[in-house]
């Protein structure tokens, strides 16, 4: 078991290590001037020369990789004879930091993973992220919870109703689901609720196609504001577990083991919930873990479209000021994320199942 979690971990480093060079490179070639974007256009050159190489844009491509990567590391490399470069050990930055190996100018460091200052507000983009990924873990955990609560009981009942006009209309539904993308389910409801029916929801757009400030304005998350991103969120995952459920229900229930239970005149709810069921959760707790995860990732759309304050919001504000730092480590947030819960994931299929262990 050792082994196929360090092979797990393995593979998931490299997976990061791709996408933090493909953001690197990425935004590196983007157009715009960050120093720029920090002093304002009339900002003489003196100036913006100083902010380049406070940046260290004025260094080669390939040495801001490095410092970089260097800054991503909780493991870090630094030099103490230049003041001022890259790679020095700023306490501003860094802070607070374990000297792990001290020789001659060369210090190794533990340290938090340091993603840089924003360009807009000078803040730590930690520090933006620490504040707006708890909103966001609320809104995925919420529509997760809604998507796999309903979606296991009308596939249960989609599949003890099979063929019958419930069975069509659910399914109907479900297909309805699948193909509705986030972004367009989030303005679609957003436009029903705060426009169409506004007098009986008290909810209201103002001046643009949905600044619904109602839904999730504010300095902390009002839990009636979730309901309605959490529902648009949860549309997708929750047709895929009617799917899965009904598919899994039905095979389940043509095993022996459930005419034998019938033979025997157990209970219908107790063959169906205690017997079937547990049985056909295998595929569903598989889609759930692994749709949770993309959730997180997914939120951004239906975030701003209802104003909900997390990363999504962020990434957005980032994108529109030209603010890559923030961008930037939005976007490696959330990679460490998936790659964290996908190994986690395949640690517990590991768990119940040896035969992964040998994949």
């Amino acid at each position: 078991m050792t082994g196929f979690i360090l092979k797990r971990l393995y593979y998931g480093f490299f997976v990061l290590l791709g996408v933090v060079t493909l953001v690197f490179m990425l935004f590196t070639i983007l157009p715009g001037d960050p120093a720029r974007m920090m002093l304002g256009q009339r900002a003489d050159i003196s100036s913006v020369e100083a902010i380049n190489r406070e940046l260290g844009r004025d260094k080669p491509v390939i040495v801001q990789y490095f410092a970089f990567v260097n800054d991503l590391s909780p493991l870090s490399f630094h030099n103490m004879s230049s003041p001022g470069s890259l790679f020095y050990p700023d306490s501003a930055r860094y802070a607070p930091f374990v000297t792990l190996i001290s020789s001659g100018e060369t210090r190794v460091l533990l340290k938090k993973p340091y993603l840089r200052r924003s360009y807009q507000s000078k803040r730590k983009v930690s520090d933006i992220l620490a504040q707006s990924f708890p909103n966001t873990m609320l809104l995925a955990t919420v529509a997760m919870g809604f998507a796999a609560i309903v979606g296991i009981f009308l596939g249960v009942v989609t599949a003890v109703r099979k063929g019958s006009w419930l069975d069509q209309l659910i399914m109907f539904i479900s297909v309805l689901g699948m193909s509705l993308p986030s972004f367009f389910a989030a303005i679609v409801i957003a436009w029903l609720f705060a426009f169409v029916l506004a007098d009986y929801t008290g909810l209201s757009m103002f001046g643009t196609l949905y600044s619904v400030d109602d839904f999730g304005r504010g300095e902390y998350p009002d839990l009636k504001n979730l309901i309605l991103p959490a529902i648009t969120l949860g549309i997708r995952p929750l047709a895929i577990i009617i799917e899965l459920t009904r598919s899994s229900m039905l095979e389940v229930l043509s095993q022996d083991y459930i005419r034998t239970a019938k033979a025997k005149g157990l209970g219908f709810k107790r063959i169906i919930f205690r017997h079937a069921l547990r049985n056909a959760l295998n595929p569903v707790v598989t889609a759930v873990s692994g749709w949770f995860a993309s959730l997180m990732a997914g939120a951004v759309f239906v975030e701003y479209v209802f104003d909900w304050k997390g990363i999504g919001v962020v990434i957005v504000e980032g994108l529109e000021k030209y603010d890559f730092p923030v961008v930037m480590g939005s976007v490696l947030f959330i990679a460490v994320l998936l790659v964290i819960i996908n190994i986690f994931v395949d640690i517990i299929y590991g768990l119940l199942d040896p035969r992964i262990r040998l994949a």
